[in-house]
């Protein structure tokens, strides 16, 4: 959900910046904020006792996240990581709520932006548990793309690792590689300088 600045800063919310690898919120830690990027990146995860990475969502300039928890008293059920240098506007959870109430349109606006991400959960749902691996990949590279005013074939450049979609798609890193290589030859992507164009 993207907030105006100028209503979010007038609201009382503070910039903060974060290093790459740096925890905005983690696991079990209670839901006190709203979070807003201003520029950067930030992924949504879970690491099991393993240590093994699962991605639930990579999110960038102008995204919101974390907002959903504000409406309950139930701890985050995942982790929030920078995975760039990135600055971010937080607001308080009362103040964010508060907004909401001064600006019905907003509430709208939330109400859209939740629909949108239970969507593309039911959705990676689906195609994680039953689809092949590049079934898998074309997912979240649809979902990413959706985002773009272009949508021409090889306009949208990946901002994700193979590593990263590895562990979004819940597949091992070197099956990413080997389809990504195939999905190459058979034209539904190209690779220019190590990155991928969708």
């Amino acid at each position: 959900m993207v907030i105006n600045e100028e209503i979010l800063n007038s609201a009382g919310a503070g910039l903060k910046k974060y290093r790459p690898e740096e925890a905005i919120f983690q696991e079990g830690d209670t839901a006190l904020y709203y979070y807003q990027i201003v520029n950067g990146g930030v992924k949504l995860n879970n690491c099991n006792a393993e240590g093994k990475e699962f991605i639930q969502n990579i999110l960038f300039d102008g995204q919101s996240f974390g907002e959903s928890l504000l409406f309950g008293d139930k701890p985050y059920p995942m982790n929030a990581v920078a995975i760039s240098q990135c600055t971010i506007l937080k607001l308080s959870k009362d103040d964010f709520l508060e907004i909401l109430k001064m600006h019905p349109p907003l509430f709208f606006d939330f109400c859209k932006v939740l629909s949108d991400r239970l969507y593309y959960k039911y959705i990676m749902l689906q195609k994680n548990s039953l689809e092949s691996p590049e079934e898998r990949l074309i997912s979240v590279m649809n979902y990413l793309k959706s985002f773009q005013k272009n949508q021409y074939m090889f306009s949208f450049q990946i901002p994700l690792t193979r590593q990263q979609l590895a562990s979004l798609t819940g597949i091992r890193v070197e099956t990413a590689i080997k389809t990504i290589k195939r999905m190459e030859k058979e034209k539904v992507l190209k690779i220019i300088n190590r990155k991928i164009l969708y």
